[in-house]
């Protein structure tokens, strides 16, 4: 199945370099590429594409409002959005967590991240790359909520999830630790899910991480 993409970013070369790389990918093509995050809205509705890759900073309307208009419940055939970020744009992962966002894709990861971002998304894998993905949700630890009464909700098995879900291991890697199905682990992640109140598995990583869960190392 063809993954249906659409590059939102205010820099052409960018989007250029993003579009020649998946471009080139067999199962990938590129459907839209938006200069601002207006843009991101009107050709995502009219596109439906099945990834979105998301610059923050952008004219007219940021990325993290597009974000928030493409993900917001009740939306039909959501997307997938993976934000396009930089490691000093931390201020700002924790919003786009809350905000649906399904991975981060730091820009100057290379080509071959690129594409594994897309195709991870496309797949619900959610986390693009435990060395990005868990040093991000990583500084969450500082904020411990109070939020940890919520840990008797889940049983031992789904905690056990939780926190290869916020090491950033994948659905099969979680299978293989736990000697379970990969069927049974997005069983588990579906019922974490509506126990969370979480739209997908980065916000179940982002919450291991702030209830302390999972500790910092």
């Amino acid at each position: 199945m063809t993954i249906r993409v659409l590059i939102a970013d205010d820099q052409a070369m960018v989007r250029a370099g993003f579009t020649m790389i998946l471009a080139a990918e067999d199962d990938i093509e590129v459907v839209a590429e938006a200069a601002d995050g207006v843009q991101a809205v009107e050709l995502a509705e009219r596109h439906r594409p099945d990834v979105v890759l998301m610059d923050i900073r952008m004219p007219r309307l940021d990325g993290l409002e597009a974000l928030r208009h493409l993900t917001r419940p009740g939306t039909v055939e959501r997307p997938r959005v993976v934000v396009a970020t930089t490691f000093d744009d931390d201020e700002y992962i924790h919003q786009a967590l809350r905000d649906g966002a399904s991975g981060f894709l730091v820009k100057d990861s290379g080509p071959a991240l690129l594409v594994e971002a897309v195709r991870a998304a496309a797949s619900g894998e959610a986390l693009v790359s435990p060395s990005v993905t868990v040093r991000l949700l990583r500084s969450l630890g500082t904020a411990v909520t109070t939020r940890r009464a919520a840990h008797s909700a889940l049983s031992a098995r789904e905690l056990d999830l939780v926190r290869l879900v916020a090491r950033g291991l994948t659905n099969a890697e979680i299978a293989a630790k736990l000697s379970i199905s990969v069927g049974t682990v997005k069983t588990h992640l579906g019922n974490v899910q509506t126990k969370l109140c979480a739209r997908n598995r980065v916000q179940i990583a982002a919450w291991a991480w702030e209830t302390g869960l999972v500790e910092r190392q």
